[in-house]
């Protein structure tokens, strides 16, 4: 039994023509420049230098406190939930809640403000000099 199928103009095709098509091997001819071109973006490859390494050793010791920070703050926000939403207990009336310490300064006195001010003058020193220690490294 011979299957047949239609070319896009209607006439029938057989199996015997599509499989003489499909199994036709037709030689494939280079161009004249096509393994001179190969081999010279081969040897530029070659000689192209290394790609530079990720610098792991600087970024681990953020890699290992970023997730502990996060945690840090993620157990102090579930204990000052905890110490709203429940009676105080011994202990926590002995040790002063970080609600307690903030309160002051959530309410804007002069003395806060100063605080505020300096932490982010501190912060920005810092952030901009190791920044810099770090892009001095790397020349």
């Amino acid at each position: 039994m011979t299957r047949e199928s239609k070319t896009p103009g209607g006439d029938k095709m057989s199996e015997a023509e599509m499989d003489q098509i499909l199994f036709r091997q037709d030689e494939i001819l280079l161009s004249s420049g096509f393994t001179a071109s190969v081999m010279e973006a081969v040897r530029r490859e070659a000689a192209a230098p290394p790609p530079i390494p990720f610098p792991w050793k600087r970024a681990l010791p953020f890699l290992v406190l970023a997730p502990l920070a996060l945690l840090a703050v993620v157990v102090a926000g579930v204990s000052v939930i905890v110490q709203i939403g429940g009676e105080p207990s011994s202990q926590a009336a002995a040790t002063p809640s970080l609600l307690t310490t903030l309160m002051p300064i959530s309410q804007g006195t002069t003395g806060s403000a100063v605080g505020w001010i300096a932490l982010a003058l501190l912060t920005a020193f810092l952030s901009v000099k190791l920044s810099m220690r770090l892009a001095a490294g790397r020349t």
